[in-house]
């Protein structure tokens, strides 16, 4: 029986798949044909839940959540389907199964395809991304789904990335903020007063991305609504990013 595994990086994600409080890194059924694992953001932790996902049996897997722009036309909220991951070397995504899913979407969301890039660390300003789209010719990036599909590709099973737009080319979280961030995405309250007090993070900033991220789960939760959690059928047999490049 087919069991599609969905890997999540933030809290926040893994909302837009189940309504349930869902455990960190472990496994957790959200269908009859699904599971999902909270990872914690980085290419490691989303490693570790891609191994322990195939463990558990999944057939296929899935790098669902929010990407950042390397585009400037692309904005908050917009979807990226992937044809190919991007780390250094090409990364199959099942195209097939790709192109299912998106035909099941409704006319209101915007889809992009193309290349999503990896990044090791979170990009905090215009410059590295622009510079990682003109290395890579892509138009998103993560920090996680290069990992989830080098384990796929091991393993020889699908793999595709669903990916909303959290935030648009112009803009990006400061690098401050980060060691407020929780691995799971939530913020830690005291260290997150204590910047705003230091003006090192603005209200405005965190404004921003707040809009940026309801939008991109607005969009998450309208795939799962359309497609379901184990994202409509997939093709047992991946397809090749060779050709993308």
């Amino acid at each position: 029986m087919p069991i599609t595994g969905l890997v999540t990086a933030l809290r926040a994600e893994a909302s837009c798949v189940s309504s349930a409080r869902v455990p960190f890194n472990t496994i957790m059924p959200v269908g009859d044909r699904a599971v999902l694992w909270l990872s914690g953001m980085g290419a490691q932790a989303a490693r570790t839940a891609a191994e322990g996902l195939h463990q558990h049996g999944v057939t296929a897997l899935v790098s669902f959540g929010v990407s950042g722009a390397l585009s400037p036309d692309l904005k908050p909220g917009d979807l990226i389907l992937p044809d190919a991951i991007y780390a250094g070397t090409p990364l199959p995504v099942n195209i097939a199964w790709r192109d299912r899913l998106q035909n099941l979407l409704p006319a209101e969301i915007t889809v992009r395809n193309g290349v999503l890039a990896n990044s090791d660390v979170p990009l905090t300003g215009t410059k590295a991304k622009l510079d990682l789209a003109q290395a890579t010719g892509a138009c998103a990036v993560d920090m996680e789904s290069a990992a989830i599909a080098a384990v796929a590709a091991a393993a020889g099973i699908p793999f595709i990335a669903v990916r909303a737009i959290i935030d648009p080319l112009q803009f990006s979280p400061p690098e401050a903020l980060l060691g407020a961030v929780y691995p799971d995405g939530g913020v830690n309250p005291i260290r997150l007063t204590a910047l705003i007090l230091k003006r090192s993070v603005h209200l405005t900033t965190l404004m921003q991305m707040g809009a940026g991220m309801r939008a991109a789960r607005k969009t998450l939760s309208k795939v799962i609504q359309s497609a379901g959690t184990g994202l409509a059928k997939f093709q047992p047999v991946q397809t090749s990013a060779s050709d993308h490049f």
